[in-house]
């Protein structure tokens, strides 16, 4: 393992390997190394000493930090003042039964954003910047320090999601947003998965910018029948009354006070934890939802986002179905969690169309013509 301490040798590391032809692994706070295709016995780069804030500007609702550092520390500093990332990082640890730091790089790498998504949009909608090194050595940025339109290729778009395929991240700015002083979370108890992913709709439709919502079946979630619709309002503290008072028309007075906030453990899979089986996050048109829920006849599963991301465990036997169901949804599966063997053999997505593996084999080349990085992680 090579631990590097500034972005000067993260280059000279990359160099070198692209002298030697020599791929390698690049590892941080290891949170999510069991994500993908397992990558064997590669030389590892451990990134994990470029941490901490490197600039944070709370007029500009700007910050600026390096890859390595804990989201935990992120969430401290931007609480100070009132502010918070927009996309709701998720921490994968507890799921993937890591004991490793998640970190900022690596939620942005993995486009691990929680139910905040649903009002601010994805972890590649609040990355404005970056600096990285690509498979030549060469020192590069893409996008800007600054919240404006972006002119010219949108490269954060591409990184989010690359899970480390395309460069060494050595800087990442985010815009951030104002943390709501209070919040509420409805629900609505014992309706079906047709009903709750329909009031659910209704709710995501409106003018009430929800800040969570999902339907969670009675196997996932107690004394609630048959499921639950859940539905998470923030705001101050007269406005939020007012959100709720607007929910309740919509919903009819059925919608009780939940106490807590659920949310938070719904977006990073906690709830499937200990469930054992395979773990898969199927992403659909939130139209679909029941009717793909109904196909995948899981025991033990979850929509969020208002049904637009199903959450399930199956038998690894089951891989080749559900891929498929997700298929003639025009959705995409993914397997967050599984043995080493179904993930080499699985990997994480399932094989692209002609053309878009292709385009997608031209973006690599771009950045890491030798296939350095994270060789076959996807």
């Amino acid at each position: 393992m090579s631990r590097i301490d500034n972005p000067a040798q993260v280059v000279e590391f990359v160099r070198t390997a692209h002298e030697s032809r020599s791929p390698f692994e690049i590892v941080s706070g290891g949170t999510r190394r069991a994500v993908g295709k397992p990558l064997g016995d590669l030389p590892l780069l451990d990134v994990s000493s470029l941490s901490g804030i490197v600039k944070y500007e709370p007029e500009e609702l700007i910050l600026t930090a390096a890859p390595a550092t804990p989201l935990t520390e992120i969430h401290a500093v931007l609480a100070t003042k009132g502010q918070r990332l927009g996309f709701d990082p998720a921490d994968w640890s507890q799921l993937l039964g890591s004991n490793g730091v998640a970190t900022l790089g690596g939620a942005a790498s993995c486009d691990a954003s929680g139910s905040g998504r649903l009002r601010h949009g994805p972890a590649r909608d609040s990355l404005l910047g970056f600096q990285a090194v690509n498979g030549l050595g060469e020192t590069f940025r893409g996008g800007s320090k600054v919240v404006k339109n972006v002119t010219g290729f949108d490269l954060p778009k591409l990184i989010c999601g690359a899970y480390g395929t395309l460069s060494v991240l050595t800087e990442l700015t985010f815009r951030v947003y104002p943390r709501p002083q209070f919040f509420a979370v409805l629900c609505l108890s014992d309706v079906t998965p047709e009903v709750g992913f329909a009031h659910l709709r209704k709710i995501a439709h409106s003018a009430l910018e929800p800040a969570g919502l999902a339907y969670l079946p009675g196997s996932m979630m107690a004394d609630v029948g048959e499921g639950a619709a859940l539905i998470k309002l923030e705001g101050a503290s007269q406005p939020l009354e007012e959100k709720i008072a607007m929910a309740h028309g919509l919903l009819g007075n059925a919608a009780a006070r939940f106490d807590g906030d659920p949310f938070s453990v719904i977006g990073c899979g906690e709830k499937f934890a200990d469930i054992a089986g395979d773990i898969w996050r199927v992403m659909i048109a939130p139209s679909d939802a029941p009717r793909v829920a109904k196909e995948l006849n899981a025991k033990h599963w979850l929509g969020d986002l208002a049904g637009g991301l199903l959450w399930l465990a199956a038998p690894p036997s089951d891989a080749a179905r559900i891929r498929a169901i997700a298929a003639v949804a025009q959705g995409q599966a993914m397997l967050l969690r599984a043995s080493p063997e179904s993930r080499g053999r699985l990997g994480l997505f399932a094989p692209q169309q002609p053309a878009l593996a292709a385009l997608n084999r031209a973006v690599k080349a771009a950045f890491d013509p030798l296939s350095l990085f994270n060789p076959g992680r996807l």
